[in-house]
């Protein structure tokens, strides 16, 4: 990158023969090539890194433009997050830099297949091109799966190579995005070769998703082309991939919390080169209060992880994961993203430079970023006819009586993965009778003009009373609402379908909070400050329909309709069996 354009000229600095711009003296720096710590002066021209002085740390001063005293604070490498998806903080991609740079984040590896499955390939370059002159590097992996599972759901828009193709070209893309259809690449289905194929013709590096996935599955899987793996859960699951030769991204999301689980299975191991951290899914109220990708080397280190490896872990490691050899070292030619902090076991940065400038400093933000408008920020994306009671009724093949009904089950609120079960319901006249409140009607309508309507029977979701609907519902977006009655499911519906999408909770009528989400039905054009007192509104209202055990009830519901995650999921054409990709009747046998 920064490299490139002036080799000549850094040549020169490293020399000592031009002026370098920045020197960071009074340093202790981390070495991320030997997991050495010692004094060094930092020398800076042009956002790369000019030269490393560990002998004459007085050296070369009286040529520098601006000298910064670390004052024996420890200089570490700028922090990169492997995965995630802006879109999950529902935040801008301008927004989630202002709230993530404090924390120490110069680098992230975007996945904006949310807003891929709404606005296609206008959405990817919207996110492209609104995270353009940040001080702050947002690269971007494209969506592989458009929608999520052919077949099995009706997003609103759909990617072939074609899209890969076109999208390849622009400025900051440097991969294919997280292959979720791993059924579709171990059985070299002709779309998911074809758009594996295509990306790497442009030499971009692929990233997977390969939850469970095992054995001889996982070795087809990783001969059909994805290095990389988020979704490993377990110690055990992470080093079988680990040593197939996988990159793991460990992740420590707002819904889901891995590192600790994965970190115990993996530790006995020698070398950790391909280990590495992500958020995945952080949400704004947890990226003020608590960080962004520092959290998760926070949590690593917590956990039992060397400070220093870590640190690794969240720098060099991922740069070489996704192919780009100038980021995550502080060594000559590297881009001078880096990060000064008092302690190397509680990473919160003192100053955060970018490509050498000094862009935040205790937390605060100190590059201005300035606000723009685009034209898709202004649109209604949820697109559905006139609703009545009538679309939120289960037909019933008896007046009275009694019916068999396929029941996605959650064995836990810890857990997204969810299994069938084979339930009997009553019914009066012409209603299927809820025997408790652990059983929900659960409905997903699709809200791209399609009509599609898919009706299932939820145990185990975890609200007690009333409805709760969301826009947010990975990956196709489709509008879901879990409820106990038409009415509140009609109210919470026709509420977002006005607003443009979000999420709303009703009961007795009556709604309790709306979380406006006008961009895609899936971001605020909100800052993060201004947002999380909206999502702490929602949360509580949640809570009120009785998801009370919950760490974070505001994503309870956006994996209810995701069916990469085993073993059944909803979409808009019903109960998604994801291991043979096939819809399950509502009426069991």
């Amino acid at each position: 990158m920064r490299v490139k354009n002036n080799r000549k000229e850094l040549i020169k600095a490293a020399l000592g023969l031009v002026e370098c711009d920045l020197a960071i003296k009074n340093a202790q720096l981390l070495n991320v090539f030997t997991g050495e710590v010692y004094p060094a002066t930092v020398f800076v021209y042009d956002g790369a890194i000019a030269h490393v002085e560990y002998r004459n740390l007085e050296e070369g001063l009286d040529k520098v433009k601006n000298v910064v005293d670390a004052e024996g604070k420890y200089l570490i490498p700028g922090l990169i997050d492997a995965h995630m998806h802006i879109e999950s903080s529902m935040l801008t991609p301008r927004n989630f830099a202002k709230v993530s740079i404090p924390s120490g984040t110069t680098t992230i590896v975007m996945d904006p297949h949310e807003i891929g499955n709404v606005y296609g390939v206008e959405g990817v370059k919207y996110m492209h091109d609104s995270g353009e002159g940040l001080p702050q590097r947002q690269f971007v992996d494209i969506p592989s799966c458009v929608p999520a599972v052919p077949g099995c759901e009706n997003a609103g828009a759909e990617f072939f190579a074609k899209e890969i193709e076109e999208l390849a070209e622009l400025k900051r893309v440097i991969g294919l995005a997280e292959v979720m259809d791993y059924i579709g690449v171990i059985n070299q289905e002709d779309r998911m070769a074809d758009i594996i194929h295509a990306a790497e013709r442009k030499g971009l590096y692929l990233q997977g998703h390969a939850p469970f996935v095992s054995g001889r599955d996982l070795s087809a899987y990783l001969i059909g082309g994805p290095v990389t793996d988020h979704e490993s859960r377990t110690g055990e699951e992470a080093i079988e991939k680990l040593r197939s030769g996988m990159f793991i991204d460990s992740r420590e999301s707002s819904i889901t919390h891995n590192v600790k689980d994965i970190w115990e299975g993996v530790k006995h191991c020698k070398f950790f080169d391909h280990y590495c951290l992500c958020t995945d899914d952080r949400e704004a109220d947890d990226l003020l209060h608590e960080g962004h990708i520092n959290y998760v080397v926070n949590a690593a280190i917590k956990y039992g992880m060397d400070p220093i490896t870590a640190i690794k872990s969240a720098t060099l490691n991922t740069a070489r994961e996704i192919n780009v050899t100038d980021l995550g070292a502080i060594a000559p030619g590297y881009v001078a993203d880096m990060l000064l902090v008092e302690d190397l076991s509680n990473i919160h940065p003192t100053h955060v430079f970018f490509e050498g400038k000094l862009v935040a400093q205790d937390g605060k933000l100190l590059q201005p970023i300035e606000d723009k408008e685009y034209e898709i920020e202004t649109r209604n994306s949820v697109q559905l006819k006139e609703l009545s009671l009538e679309d939120f009724h289960v037909d019933t093949p008896v007046e009275n009586g009694k019916v068999k009904v396929n029941v996605m089950v959650y064995p836990n609120l810890e857990l997204s993965s969810t299994y069938v079960e084979k339930t009997e319901f009553e019914v009066k006249d012409g209603n299927i009778v809820l025997p408790d409140d652990d059983y929900k009607f659960v409905i997903v309508l699709n809200r791209y003009g399609k009509g599609t309507i898919g009706k299932g029977i939820v145990k185990g979701f975890g609200t007690k009373k009333g409805a709760l609907a969301s826009t947010v519902s990975h990956d196709s977006h489709n509008l879901t609402v879990v409820y106990d009655n038409e009415r509140d499911a009609l109210l919470v519906a026709n509420t977002l379908k006005e607003c443009g999408g979000g999420m709303c909770a009703a009961y007795n009528g009556t709604v309790l909070s709306t979380l406006p989400l006008p961009l895609a039905g899936l971001m605020s054009l909100k800052s993060a400050e201004e947002l999380s007192v909206v999502s702490q509104k929602m949360k509580q209202a949640i809570v009120e329909l009785g998801l009370t055990d919950m760490e974070n009830p505001l994503l309870r519901i956006v994996t209810l309709a995701l069916p990469v995650i085993p073993e059944v999921k909803m979409s808009d054409l019903g109960l998604v069996d994801v291991l043979t990709k096939k819809i399950i009747p509502f009426y069991a046998e």
